[in-house]
């Protein structure tokens, strides 16, 4: 398999996580913009985004979806997409979390202050500041997203919201939500994010 990623993007790293934790070898290719405008790439991604998975002839591009693929192909039976219908519908649930108020919450902050991406940060604060009281209500009940177990909800809200103080956001007043990133932090196969460049290298190794 190849993953084309950036270290710092969070989208490829819910699948780095994914791929570490079911033990999956794959080749890293770093994918920063201008390779991105590539014709090559644009095969594999009109969107020009990252993370792009290849697996044999199979082509996937959207991180969730690589999630799903990566899951019903190799641990169909694993905990991580269970098939019960509560546990799965709250799977889905947190996916759309992800792509939603994450992304465009804590996660576009993020881009704002440390990659200058021209969106509204004024916009990104107001999500994360009705988000982040719901999600830490949530797991003040229980200690993973969407079970009893964790899943790839956990990883693919996992890195903008431990990021949310990069973009300006603190976590402090949420201690249920530092918990759950711990948890999340001690499962086998875990890797950081790697720290922030320097300003001056940011815009090369920025990605969605």
């Amino acid at each position: 398999m190849k993953l084309y990623s950036t270290p710092l993007s969070g989208h490829a790293h819910r699948v780095r996580l994914l791929l570490n934790m079911l033990q999956l070898d794959y080749q890293c290719i770093e994918a920063a913009a201008a390779l991105r405008q590539q014709a090559e790439f644009r095969q594999l991604n009109p969107w020009q985004q990252i993370p792009v998975l290849v697996d044999d002839e199979v082509v996937i591009y959207d991180s969730n979806a690589i999630l799903v693929y990566l899951v019903r192909r190799y641990a169909p039976d694993s905990h991580w997409l269970p098939d019960e219908p509560v546990a799965a519908a709250q799977v889905q649930l947190w996916l759309g979390k992800a792509a939603g108020e994450i992304r465009y919450g804590v996660g576009s902050a993020r881009l704002i202050k440390q990659f200058h991406t021209p969106e509204d940060y004024a916009s990104a604060c107001s999500v994360a500041a009705r988000f982040l009281p719901q999600m830490e209500a949530h797991l003040s009940t229980q200690r993973w997203l969407a079970g009893e177990l964790p899943t790839i909800a956990d990883l693919a809200c996992y890195a903008y919201v431990a990021c949310a103080p990069q973009g300006g956001i603190s976590l402090q007043p949420w201690p249920a939500i530092r918990q759950w990133l711990a948890q999340v932090e001690a499962l086998s196969g875990f890797e950081a994010l790697p720290p922030l460049p320097l300003p001056e290298e940011s815009e090369n190794v920025s990605s969605r």
